[in-house]
C-alpha cells in the first residue's frame, strides 16, 4: 500500500497542473463570449477588426481612406460592402457590423421606426446633395407634359425625391407629411408627370428609359455623373437629407472603439481625401 502513494501524489499533481493549465483557456472563450463585438472592447488595439457597413461606391472609397489612417493609429478596420440600403442595418442590428456609413438620418429614423431595430446616431459623416439627372432635357421645368421621373423606392428617398421636385415647382404635396410623403401625397402634378419608382441603384441605368430621375450621388458617382456638374437640379444642402451620417447600435453609441473610429473617420487626414477626390460632390462636414 504504501509504494502506491507517490503514484497517486504524481496523478493528482498533474490534475492540478492541467486545471490550472484550463483556467486562461476557459477564461479566453468566456472572454470572446462575453465581449464578442470591438464596440465593448477598450481602445481599438485588440486583435479583433472593428468592422463597417458601406454601399459600395464612394462611401466604400472614403472608407479604404479611413483605414489606411486607422492603421497608422493602431486601429483594424474590417470594410463591408453592400449593393442595397436594407441589409447594412439589419447587419448592424443583428450585430454582424459595429457601425455603417451610407445614410442619413430620416432614412435611419424610418428604419428604427418600421423595423424596430435599436439603432441610432454615432456621429455626423459626409454631405452630399440628391440631384436630378436627364439625358433628354437640360432643365427640369423643361419636362413635357407625361414626362417620366424616377425616384428611389425606398421611402425616405423617394420622399426626397418628391420634395426635390416640390422645391423646382413641378408637383405640390401635401403639407403636413413633411419628409414622410409617398407618390399618394401628391395633390398637384400639372404636367402629369409619370414618377416611376425604382430601387436606387437602377435609377442611373434607367436614364435612358426616364425623362429624368432623381438619384443618390453615391450611385450617381460611379456612373459618371457630378452632381456639380451634371444635375439639372439640386436640393438644398441644409437639409437633414444632404448629411450622412454614422451608425451603430443604440447600446455600442458612446463605446470606446464606436467613437475612437467616429474619430478617426473626422481626421484631417480623411477630409483631404475627401476633398481632392469628389471636388464638392462629397464634402467633410466636420
Amino acid at each position: 500500500m504504501r509504494t502506491s502513494r507517490p503514484a497517486v501524489s504524481v496523478l493528482v499533481a498533474r490534475r492540478r497542473l492541467l486545471s490550472l493549465a484550463l483556467v486562461p483557456v476557459l477564461g479566453a472563450a468566456l472572454g470572446l463570449g462575453l465581449g464578442s463585438s470591438p464596440a465593448h472592447a477598450g481602445d481599438g488595439s485588440e486583435a479583433k477588426p472593428f468592422k463597417v457597413g458601406v454601399t459600395a461606391g464612394p462611401h466604400a472609397q472614403i472608407l479604404e481612406a479611413v483605414k489606411k489612417y486607422a492603421e497608422t493609429q493602431g486601429f483594424k478596420i474590417q470594410i463591408v460592402e453592400f449593393t442595397d440600403y436594407v441589409q447594412p442595418n439589419a447587419a448592424l442590428a443583428s450585430g454582424d457590423l459595429d457601425a455603417n456609413v451610407f445614410q442619413h438620418k430620416p432614412f435611419l429614423d424610418a428604419t428604427v421606426r418600421d423595423r424596430g431595430y435599436k439603432l441610432a446616431v454615432a456621429g455626423d459623416a459626409v454631405l452630399m446633395q440628391f440631384g436630378a439627372y436627364s439625358k433628354k432635357v437640360k432643365h427640369l421645368k423643361d419636362l413635357p407634359n407625361g414626362a417620366k421621373v424616377g425616384i428611389p423606392n425606398d421611402p425616405s428617398n423617394g420622399a426626397r425625391g418628391l420634395l426635390l421636385l416640390q422645391d423646382q415647382g413641378l408637383i405640390k404635396l401635401k403639407a403636413d407629411k413633411g419628409s414622410a410623403v409617398t407618390v399618394l401625397d401628391i395633390v398637384d402634378n400639372p404636367k402629369k408627370l409619370k414618377i416611376v419608382e425604382l430601387e436606387a441603384a437602377q435609377l442611373p441605368r434607367s436614364l435612358d428609359d426616364l425623362d429624368a430621375a432623381t438619384v443618390n450621388s453615391n450611385y450617381a458617382l460611379p456612373a459618371g455623373l457630378v452632381p456639380s456638374r451634371d444635375a439639372i437640379a439640386l436640393e438644398n444642402p441644409n437639409t437633414p437629407f444632404a448629411r450622412i451620417v454614422i451608425a451603430a447600435r443604440e447600446q455600442d453609441k458612446n463605446a470606446p472603439t464606436v467613437q475612437k473610429f467616429v474619430k478617426l473617420y473626422r481626421s484631417e487626414p480623411v477630409k483631404q481625401f475627401i476633398n481632392t477626390t469628389f471636388k464638392g460632390a462629397y464634402t467633410a462636414s466636420w
